[in-house]
């Protein structure tokens, strides 16, 4: 199988205050094409740490990313943006989603950012696929806490990803619309062929990816295969 993600001996740490924090130590693995794969652990293990990095948000002290074929340290701002643009696909906790745009603008975004001339159809695909049909030109503030994070599931599929990145993607909501949202983005996911990097602290959602990495105080205690 071919590799879409590999990272050798990373290393990454903070100032805080006269200290040198390490917050990632000596991390070395490597996630297949059309994997579902999640990083475990408890707060401050440096999960979220990892995933920013692997997904070329920021920039390791020490050791190498290689994303989507691409070596992140020969690039630069610019150019990791126009990876992650063409390639990566992103759900966060929080949604992120722009308050100033409609639900079928949020969703448009990066593929009008690709030039797409039927940028506004294919939202509105995504969005129906994602049960808000009738929600088109509903504002964020307009919108429930799952329904938010079902429009942020649409944005992260809208250009394809080669590979999805997801920061604890039911960390805002209740265990019965987590549940709804997971299954919605294992789906899609299976449809698109997409690589599917989880980063969470619960361990009924990590058991549903095929393989489990698990991260404490920044180092990786082990690596292991669902059967």
């Amino acid at each position: 199988m071919t590799k879409i993600l590999n990272v050798h001996n990373l290393e990454k740490s903070y100032s805080s205050g006269s200290k040198q924090l390490t917050v990632l130590h000596d991390i070395t693995f490597d996630v297949e094409e059309k994997e579902t794969f999640a990083i475990v652990g408890p707060s401050g293990s440096g999960k979220t740490t990892l995933l920013g990095l692997c997904a070329g948000l920021d920039r390791p002290d020490t050791g190498s990313i290689e994303l989507c074929g691409t070596e992140l340290s020969s690039l630069s701002e610019d150019e990791r943006a126009v990876l992650r643009n063409q390639k990566v696909g992103f759900v966060f906790q929080d949604f992120q989603l722009l308050p100033t745009l409609t639900a079928l603008e949020n969703v448009a975004v990066p593929l009008e950012l690709q030039g797409a001339k039927d940028a506004s159809e294919a939202a509105k695909v995504l969005l129906e696929k994602v049960g808000l049909g009738g929600r088109f030109d509903h504002y964020p503030s307009q919108l429930s806490g799952g329904e938010q994070q079902r429009v942020a599931v649409a944005r992260a599929f809208s250009n394809r990803p080669s590979i999805l990145f997801a920061d604890e993607p039911t960390g805002n909501l209740d265990a019965e619309t987590g549940e709804r949202i997971i299954e919605l983005l294992f789906n899609l996911n299976r449809e698109a062929g997409t690589t599917l990097v989880i980063v969470t602290h619960d361990l009924d959602l990590a058991k549903m990816t095929q393989r489990i990495l698990r991260l404490k105080g920044g180092k990786i205690m082990e690596t292991n295969e669902q059967q």
